[in-house]
């Protein structure tokens, strides 16, 4: 009994649920709208029968329409009919009024430092290495003593040179004596006087070689290898160190074909080292020729390093300043596409129209993306930009959130107050 019981109320509700679901439009698409909907009993009966009949009588198909609902239209028509179209209440949307700001307009580069130049200091003349002044990594200034080579015969020619200056000097302090007494001819003195110039020269000369067994250096920097060692003979053009000028340094990268028309001498740049270091350049130098495996011009950027934190051959990134442009900072979930998959952004111009512009994202920061291509002041819909159309009419209120911030981060460009009229 209870099993006939059970099977009854299935049997009741499969029967609910068949004149339920025979009730609804079967929809065939591709025939327009309204001539491919037909009752779903339809595929029972062709041509009527007692279960038509009894979905008329019952009244059930006939709720849809006694709430205005025609199954033969489109939900875009329904949508009108019901009074939510063009004949609707504008809907109600916020916007932000946002004023463009200037955007330094930057070139991303990646390259790394290099020396400005890496000196031999090398001997002018041949000789033993007796002394070195100098360690490796030491800084030096211009002028200080790198090596000294044995002096030997050097410091004996010239003390023979200063002799021959005395006696030549002698001679001629003579004859001038002799001349002004009416003792010698005039002409005697020429002698005197060019044996005594050629004397200075020959000490001129012992001096200079003298000098020269005292290595100097010419740029300041710091010192590397190759190092002479004491006891090493050392020909004339043989390194006695390598000074290696760290001031200023230099960065050196490529920029693309497609941006070497940003790029300029003068320009500045903000250098970051993977070691963390930051500094301040200007590119000094701009290839005239583009590489012909890579299509990018090699730049270089003078770097000022007097403390020698920034070391040779680090790798480094470079953001170089080409100019600004006007541009607006927004939000992300402003952002939205139109129907052909633009990015841009909805907003109200006049008349409380709406209105969509595409844009080009510049830069994207923490506070928002940074956009051009928009016009000086734009009234922005933040909220309900999805569910409104272009020129579409919006009942639109100011949103007084934040929104934005300026061009360095420093603080948040708010949304105006002015109300939209």
């Amino acid at each position: 009994m209870r099993a006939i019981y059970s099977y009854g109320i299935a049997l009741v509700i499969v029967l609910a649920l068949a004149v339920w679901l025979g009730t609804g439009i079967l929809v065939n698409g591709g025939h327009g709208p309204g001539k491919g909907e037909k009752p779903v009993v339809s595929l029972i009966e062709k041509n009527g029968g007692p279960l038509t009949d009894t979905v008329e009588k019952s009244g059930i198909n006939k709720a849809a329409s006694s709430e205005g609902i025609d199954p033969a239209q489109t939900i875009a028509e329904r949508t009108d009919a019901q009074g939510n179209g063009a004949t609707a209440a504008p809907r109600s949307v916020r916007i932000a009024i946002i004023h463009a700001q200037p955007l330094a307009i930057d070139v991303p580069l990646r390259g790394r430092t290099k020396a400005n130049a890496q000196i031999s200091v090398v001997a002018q003349t041949s000789g033993i290495v007796t002394d070195i002044s100098v360690k490796k990594g030491q800084v030096v200034k211009a002028g200080d003593t790198i090596c000294t080579l044995d002096k030997g015969a050097r410091q004996l020619a010239v003390d023979q040179a200063k002799a021959g200056v005395d006696q030549a000097q002698t001679a001629y302090d003579s004859n001038q004596a002799l001349v002004q007494k009416g003792l010698a001819a005039q002409n005697t003195a020429l002698a005197a006087q060019s044996a005594l110039a050629q004397a200075k020269t020959g000490l001129e000369q012992a001096q200079l070689e003298l000098d020269r067994a005292t290595v100097k250096t010419s740029v300041a920097g710091t010192v590397s290898d190759p190092l002479a060692t004491i006891g090493s003979m050392l020909a004339i053009g043989s390194p006695c160190a390598t000074v290696v000028q760290l001031d200023p340094m230099l960065f050196i990268a490529s920029v693309p074909e497609a941006k070497v028309g940003y790029a300029r001498l003068g320009l500045e740049a903000d250098i970051t080292t993977v070691t963390g270091d930051k500094a301040k350049g200007t590119v000094t130098y701009i290839a005239p020729t583009a590489d012909d495996a890579t299509r990018s011009f090699p730049v270089e950027v003078s770097i000022p390093n007097a403390d020698g934190k920034i070391h040779d051959g680090i790798t480094a990134d470079a953001d170089v300043v080409v100019g600004t442009a006007p541009a607006h900072v927004l939000p992300q979930s402003v952002l939205t596409l139109d129907d052909n998959g633009v990015l841009g952004i909805r907003t109200v111009e006049d008349g409380n129209k709406v209105a969509f512009h595409a844009i080009t994202i510049v830069k994207d920061t923490r506070e928002g993306v940074w956009v051009v291509g928009l016009p000086e002041t734009i009234k922005v819909i933040t909220v309900g930009q999805e569910y409104v159309q272009p020129g579409q009419v919006v009942d639109a209120k100011t949103d007084d959130t934040p929104i934005g911030a300026t061009a360095d981060g420093s603080e948040k460009a708010s949304a105006s107050a002015e109300q939209h009229s």
